[in-house]
């Protein structure tokens, strides 16, 4: 329940509304977040007169305001205000509404935002060429993974299967309600339980791929990223991702398209040099999965290895 402002609070609030250029400023600032300079801009006005108002409107609690590098963005203070000001507030605006000079504020603050709008498309016009390398250089590419991993429905059961040292179960361990990794690795378990330590809705399970210790039928979701070129027998390892699927789970399996390079492949310890797209989907229907599409991955422009490709496929009812 709201509580009766102050007198003083009350009064102090309508005399911050007893001035034309006042109003005309939060009609404006309703609209729009602004700064001091678009604000002298549209109601054409220095910024000595622009900035005094603001302080007044301010100082009574009708805008709010804050940083944006080098300058500050003035908004209506909406959700602070008390029901008594969002009344009074309603009443003076629609009055304020009728004037030439706020009719003329209107057009102004259009076109600006007009600008505002075509300086964003100029900008990425010429920042095409160079937008994916600034935004891997300034952002990495972590955030686009973690956007696609929220996709995910929260009441899932997914599992990592040759999961490493656990850096997508912990992605996923954030986004749905259980999470299995396994490894064959104690090493790599151990440096998995380090990373996700004390969440438990994790579970990581020492075992081989063709040997899954996870039971019929309990996954909604199973991952094998870079890991079933590690599988001495992949049939059995696909055979073994589709028996723990529910019926209608999701499979996504990330892995080396065919390459000629046995020092990579002694190099990484793999049992295989990449898997061909007709022989992978073959494998996959043998499996017991339907729904089967292979394609190949663009290449990181930083990337010295092997091309990979992105296989899905849903376990058959």
């Amino acid at each position: 329940m709201n509580t009766a402002a102050p007198p003083r609070q009350l009064v102090g609030r309508m005399e911050a509304l007893a001035d034309p250029v006042r109003l005309r400023l939060l009609r404006l600032l309703e609209r729009q977040e602004l700064g001091v300079a678009e604000l002298c801009e549209i109601v054409q006005l220095p910024q000595s007169t622009v900035s005094r108002h603001l302080k007044q409107l301010s100082d009574q609690g009708w805008v709010t305001s804050h940083r944006a590098g080098t300058s500050n963005l003035y908004r209506l203070a909406a959700d602070e205000l008390d029901e008594a000001p969002r009344a009074l507030w309603g009443v003076v605006r629609e009055e304020a509404a009728r004037w030439p000079s706020s009719r003329q504020d209107d057009l102004r603050l259009a076109h600006r935002l007009e600008e505002r709008r075509r300086e964003s498309l100029s900008f990425f016009a010429g920042a095409a060429a160079s937008w994916d390398a600034l935004r891997a250089e300034l952002f990495g590419d972590g955030f686009v993974r973690a956007a696609l991993v929220a996709l995910l429905p929260t009441e899932w059961t997914v599992a990592d299967l040759g999961c490493g040292t656990g850096a997508l179960v912990a992605e996923l361990a954030g986004a749905v309600r259980r999470v299995v990794g396994v490894d064959q690795s104690a090493e790599m378990l151990a440096a998995a339980r380090e990373r996700v330590a004390g969440l438990s809705h994790v579970e990581l399970l020492e075992g081989d791929l063709a040997e899954l210790p996870i039971e019929d039928a309990t996954c909604d979701a199973a991952l094998m990223v870079l890991s079933l070129a590690y599988a001495p027998h992949p049939a059995a390892a696909l055979a073994e991702l589709a028996r723990v699927l529910k019926p209608g789970g999701r499979a996504a399996i990330v892995d080396l398209l065919p390459h000629d390079s046995d020092d990579l492949r002694h190099r990484l310890g793999q049992a295989g040099r990449g898997f061909a797209p007709a022989s992978l989907r073959a494998m996959l229907h043998r499996a017991g999965m339907n729904g089967v599409t292979v394609r190949p991955l663009p290449p990181d422009p930083d990337a010295r290895g092997p091309a990979l490709f992105l296989a899905t496929a849903n376990r058959r009812a």
